[in-house]
């Protein structure tokens, strides 16, 4: 049997090691207290947001450098905020999805992960959210932990539900904590089954938002804190960066532009004489002018672009919008450009030509000729190609697929 001082000696000391080599790591884990779980329901370790659960048992086979890794693995959970990113996606999925945009991160930081964790290079650098359509239900892994933040597969923890009873039983695969067993089995380890403590219960849609903000704040606070002691990572860096400066979904980004310069609003003009004494105010609304550009060498898929054009309806189905399209790969395709007035549903050419190289240049340069001033241009893009040098004289945003940078505009990262 695992003795309990040993285990909380080992766990103290990784936690220092943490605090000393790597302090925004360290800061964050200390938000997380340690709570002993009950090896009924707890096979590893585990979170709600709150606390650290661990069966002893599984510490106990795990070095110091090990130990590390899961205490950071738990820490970097809450701070990313994954107990609230879920949505209506499938938990298992999505918990593995989490697993696997953590897990290269802390391996490029230097921890050490325990054979069970499983690190694929093919995901570094995406978000859970990226990954999540990347899996298939078929797939085998399971996470390296629980995460017992969610209530079952059709719940966001709006029912305060019964701990591990209330939740999926797959065996404890993909953060789902198995039925607690009755009578006297044992769980691993060979401890009794009822010491340690109780599954907590998941979290409410309240608690989320409260948590999501906390986790903000402590996120902050332990950034500032390791740039302060010239601590702070390059990958831990751009983490940081990326969680406290999110971007806004771009069809709120582009309704903030039309809403800016297609306002409808009342002119107080003296009216022509024939029309009376009488001054009334008359209705006056403005057109917007949208370009929208795609990238057709090869990187957008059909279904990309069925979504894409969905949007774009929805928004012209609100707000008077002319969109003129053009495709691009290293050279405008054969017919373009494409016109659709505010009256007209956006609705491409059937196929697009493309599938070459890429160039940002024939767009910007026909523009140019045209002499165009849109409201903005959108550019859909996993902008590997050549920018013009200079930016032009009115907005554009680029809907990036990937991780690639643009060199001016405002990018937006397209999940």
């Amino acid at each position: 049997m695992a003795s309990k001082l040993d285990v909380e000696t080992k766990l103290a000391a990784a936690r220092t090691r943490l605090i000393l080599d790597k302090p925004f790591l360290g800061a964050l884990v200390l938000r997380l207290p340690l709570k002993e779980a009950s090896p009924a329901w707890c096979r590893s370790v585990a979170t709600d947001a709150r606390h650290f659960y661990y069966n002893r048992g599984y510490v106990d086979k795990l070095s110091v450098e090990q130990t590390q890794f899961v205490l950071a693995h738990e820490a970097l959970h809450c701070a990313l905020s994954h107990f609230a990113r879920r949505g209506h996606r499938v938990q298992r999925r999505w918990d593995l999805a989490c697993d696997f945009a953590i897990n290269p991160l802390l391996v490029r930081d230097g921890l050490r992960p325990p054979p069970e964790a499983v690190v694929l290079d093919l995901y570094e650098g995406m978000t859970a959210e990226e990954i999540y359509p990347c899996l298939d239900d078929s797939l085998d892994n399971e996470t390296l932990d629980q995460h017992i933040y969610d209530g079952d597969e059709g719940g966001q923890g709006e029912q305060r539900g019964g701990g591990a009873q209330g939740r999926q039983q797959d065996g404890g695969r993909g953060g789902s904590a198995p039925e607690e067993p009755r009578g006297g089995s044992r769980g691993s380890g060979g401890e009794d089954a009822d010491e340690g403590e109780p599954a907590p219960q998941p979290l409410s849609a309240r608690e989320r938002e409260d948590l999501e903000r906390q986790w903000e704040q402590y996120v902050a606070a332990a950034a500032n804190r390791a740039q302060q002691a010239g601590r702070l990572s390059g990958v831990m860096a751009r983490l940081v960066e990326d969680r406290l400066q999110p971007q806004l979904p771009w069809r709120s980004l582009l309704a903030q532009y039309f809403f800016q310069n297609a306002r409808s609003d009342y002119n107080y003009m003296r009216p022509s004489r024939r029309e009376g004494e009488m001054i009334l105010p008359s209705l006056r609304s403005s057109q917007c002018e949208l370009v929208i550009a795609l990238d057709t060498s090869g990187s957008i898929g059909e279904e990309d672009l069925a979504l894409f054009v969905a949007e774009i309806n929805a928004i012209k189905g609100t707000l008077p919008v002319r969109t003129t399209l053009l495709a691009c790969d290293a050279e405008l395709a054969s017919g373009a450009p494409w016109t659709f007035e505010p009256w007209e549903a956006f609705d491409p050419p059937g196929r697009l030509a493309g599938g070459g190289g890429t160039s940002f240049r024939p767009v910007f340069e026909w523009m140019d000729r045209e002499h165009m001033r849109p409201d903005v241009l959108l550019y859909f893009t996993d902008a590997m190609g050549d920018f013009p040098d200079d930016p032009p004289a009115f907005p554009v945003l680029w809907l990036v697929k990937g991780k690639a940078p643009v060199p001016w505009g405002r990018r937006i990262q397209l999940n």
